[in-house]
């Protein structure tokens, strides 16, 4: 049996509603639904601007969602959807408020714990309708079925997969992000594109997800570099949006591999961004396995604008660069990850067999204490 004949379940929102100005689709349906007890989830920023999603009827709004969201931020969340009983929750931000907004859909009510439905398809049912509305270009959270929250005794990422989480309506309106500081432009911007080649590199790999990882690879070293040099640059914004989107796609039948999983202690034990780590590991993850997918190695430099190479030396060169060159970061040391932490993490990061096990190239607990010091 060929690779494009082997079984794969593609998962999409019902209703995707892509382009500049549509954010009035919010409005309209949920007119069309009748629903009108809305919780909105969003971080401190979008808090203050939700008076943007057009909302009528009553409505809560939880606007202390955390960057790297854990479990009691998640229980603050849950116990005011317990007293409030929306109809609707509405993700509204960047990826962590909307996996916190998955959540709240499905456990006020349910009679379940996170403890209870972290893994696969082990949530008991919606409990309220979900909209997701993102407004940073990274995550593709909008069109995903999964959540992550940090449990902050083991440090470690509790990760929820069910289709009850999917959301009714997504809204991808590009203008959300044109307030994003450069930065977190690079930063989540890598992220989108980490998605999309880890995707596309993985065991998992399938042409049917290979069209949209590809592409969004492209997106990404096309609209990037434009977004952080001008943030009103709107072409760029609509781009890494619907690279962000297909990085999404990429997520549910396929995931992530090893970059996310070495990337992962950089947050919870060090509280670096998600994207930012992602920004800072993608180069060496990329170089490690490029023996074992060469051809998809040089595709991804060329997708990124970079001379088409499989050779490690030269893509942990040339992809370093090129993040350095948007503004990310490169050195753990820059961020104060002490050296004698660094077996610890490697630990942590091998632990996460649901990601490796994706990895083309087996990676030892040692291969990745050697990434974690040949980047500090």
């Amino acid at each position: 049996m060929t690779l494009a004949f082997s079984p794969i379940d593609l998962v999409r929102p019902p209703r995707i509603a892509f382009g500049s100005g549509t954010l009035s689709a919010v409005r309209e349906w949920l007119a069309a639904k009748g629903l009108k007890r809305a919780l909105v989830v969003a971080d401190g920023f979008n808090a203050g601007r939700v008076e943007l999603l057009g909302l009528e009827g009553a409505v809560e709004v939880f606007g202390e969602v955390k960057p790297e969201p854990d479990l009691p931020n998640l229980e603050a969340l849950l116990a005011k959807a317990e007293s409030f009983g929306p109809d609707v929750v509405i993700g509204f931000g960047g990826g962590s408020a909307m996996d916190l907004a998955k959540l709240a859909a499905v456990l006020p009510g349910s009679g379940q714990s996170l403890h209870d439905v972290v893994g696969p398809e082990k949530v008991a049912g919606k409990r309220a309708a979900l909209i997701q509305v993102p407004t940073t270009a990274g995550t593709g959270s909008e069109a995903g079925t999964r959540a992550l929250v940090t449990d902050p005794v083991t440090q470690n990422k509790l990760a929820v997969q069910s289709l009850h989480m999917l959301a009714d309506l997504a809204v991808v309106d590009p203008d959300l992000t044109l307030t994003v500081p450069p930065a977190v432009t690079a930063a989540t911007g890598v992220d989108a594109m980490a998605h999309c080649v880890e995707a596309f590199t993985s065991r998992k790999a399938h042409p049917t997800i290979d069209l949209y990882a590809l592409e969004g690879a492209r997106l990404v070293g096309r609209f990037l570099p434009r977004a952080i040099k001008d943030g009103s640059d709107r072409e760029a914004r609509a781009g890494l949006a619907l690279a962000s989107l297909y990085g999404g796609f990429c997520l549910g039948p396929v995931n992530t591999t090893a970059g996310h999983a070495v990337a992962y202690p950089l947050g919870t034990r060090h509280h670096i961004a998600h994207g930012a780590a992602n920004a800072l590991i993608f180069p060496h993850v990329l170089a490690f396995n490029a023996p074992a997918v060469p051809e998809k190695t040089a595709q991804v430099l060329a997708a990124l604008g970079l001379p088409a190479s499989s050779d490690p030396a030269v893509v942990l060169k040339a992809t370093r660069e090129w993040c350095a060159a948007l503004g990310c970061e490169m050195r753990l040391s820059a961020y104060k990850v002490p050296a004698d932490d660094l077996p610890i993490m490697a630990t942590e990061a091998h632990a996460i067999r649901r990601l490796l096990d994706n990895n083309p190239r087996d990676m030892s607990r040692e291969d990745i204490l050697a990434i974690y010091q040949a980047a500090l």
